[in-house]
């Protein structure tokens, strides 16, 4: 931290994050489902969070706190972007986040969120956890917190939130709090797209209960970027999101229809995706498949890069604070 009045700020990237695949093995005693998972960070779409520690007044059109503003250790929220759906105050993870590194002792001020929403609420990006690992992230850098304690606070907020904070691909397992950082043998480039749908995901998970803990239908060899790691991508929750929204599989197959390949769930849907082209994983391939898909089937579609190796899209301590009078 900066000497008294002077205020710390660190802007971070939260990224969405894609499941390449999702096997769900069973129902766990404590309620959770055990999974077995592929996750990579894409280049976009990408929320921008910024966090300043100060110990000044209140700012201008901030729409959610949590303690009361002007207070050491207050937490206010600020909302820019795609706000329709996303949380406004302490519910959102982005808050809950800098409240859990405030209530272990640090930082000391008032913690300033300023997060410009871009990954669509309940699609299965993984925005919100995202959104929270940035918040990590940052005051993990303003604060000196420990890495090994900011991945504790990670597990503790939410099953998605460890493998953001680590940032390139991971293998998820438990709840998903488990995350084995591993290294794709390139670049992927894929197309997602996100229709006007949101899905719940207590509510996927449920429904993959009552219909019997099904399998994937739809499986893809997967490419060589990935075989290493996996042979075989697939979602276990397709099934289950089609029965909680049936719009959603004639966007599916409208997809598939115009792109003529399989097309997968992430995470809890609602978004879609299909793999581009290899070796290289040159999104540019997909970019008037993904123009065509906007006008023709009304959905925010992105051609875009799953994480090759090397890449940390979230490193938890990669960025230097900046301090301002």
């Amino acid at each position: 931290m900066s000497g008294p009045g002077r205020a710390v700020a660190v802007e971070r990237r939260a990224p969405a994050k894609l499941t390449l695949s999702l096997r769900v093995l069973g129902t766990r005693p404590d309620g959770y489902h055990e999974l077995d998972a592929l996750a990579v960070a894409l280049a976009e779409p990408a929320d921008h969070v910024a966090v300043t520690v100060e110990p000044g007044s209140r700012p201008a059109g901030s729409v959610g706190t949590a303690g009361a503003a002007g207070e050491a250790g207050a937490v206010e929220l600020e909302l820019h972007g795609r706000t329709e759906g996303v949380p406004p105050g302490e519910e959102n993870l982005a808050v809950r986040a800098a409240r859990a590194v405030v209530a272990a002792g640090r930082p000391s001020g008032r913690v300033l969120i300023r997060l410009t929403k871009a990954v669509p609420p309940g699609s299965g990006l993984g925005g919100g956890s995202s959104d929270a690992a940035a918040v990590l992230a940052a005051l993990g850098a303003t604060a000196g917190v420990p890495r090994a304690r900011l991945l504790e606070l990670a597990a503790e907020l939410g099953s998605d939130v460890p493998a953001c904070l680590h940032g390139g691909p991971v293998i998820m397992r438990g709840r998903g709090e488990v995350v084995r950082p591993v290294a794709l043998a390139g670049p992927l480039a894929v197309l997602v797209v996100v229709p006007r749908l949101a899905l719940s995901t207590p509510e996927v998970y449920r429904a993959w209960d009552d219909l019997g803990g099904p399998e994937a239908r739809t499986q893809v060899t997967a490419p060589m970027a990935v075989a290493p790691i996996v042979p075989v991508l697939a979602n276990d929750l397709e099934l289950a999101a089609d029965r909680v929204e049936p719009r959603l599989a004639r966007v599916r197959d409208a997809l598939e229809g115009l792109t003529g390949a399989p097309v997968l769930l992430a995470g809890s849907g609602s978004a879609l995706w299909t793999l581009g082209p290899e070796p290289g994983g040159d999104p540019a391939a997909l970019e008037e498949t993904a123009r065509r898909a906007a006008r023709d089937l009304g959905v925010d579609a992105y051609a875009t890069v799953a994480g090759g190796p090397g890449e940390g899209l979230s490193d938890p301590v990669g960025d230097a604070a900046s301090a301002s009078s």
